[in-house]
């Protein structure tokens, strides 16, 4: 009996953790829209790299920007946020939160699409 606890009890374990890891990876908390400029996109990590990025986004002409960070998992999407750096933008985003370490990124805001936003002719 002792035995088979001690055999059964750490593969229950692992089979709770994987789970939990699965949930918090597939399964997104909230997901939304944010707009304005790709101010700083780069690779980071010492054993795990992740794109890690962040947007100035502004609410009023003078206003102090907001910073939003956010993380890219996707290597097409990130060169094409590198060659957006600079630029406005709209990104895409999925809230993952109680994603355990930095492995999955810094951030809890993943990032999955871009959508270039045309600047307003002046006059």
């Amino acid at each position: 009996m002792v035995k088979r606890l001690a055999i059964l009890l750490p593969l229950a374990v692992l089979l709770a953790a994987g789970l939990y890891l699965y949930a918090v990876l597939t399964w997104s908390y909230s997901s939304g829209e944010r707009a304005g400029w790709i101010q700083k996109f780069s690779r980071k990590g010492w054993v795990c790299k992740t794109w890690e990025g962040e947007l100035a986004m502004v609410s009023l002409p003078g206003a102090m920007p907001e910073k939003f960070y956010f993380t890219v998992r996707d290597d097409a999407l990130a060169v094409r946020i590198e060659q957006s750096v600079g630029q406005r933008v709209r990104l895409h985003y999925e809230q993952h939160r109680g994603v355990p370490g930095t492995c999955f990124g810094d951030t809890q805001y993943w990032v999955d699409a871009l959508v270039p936003v045309e600047e307003p002719a002046t006059r």
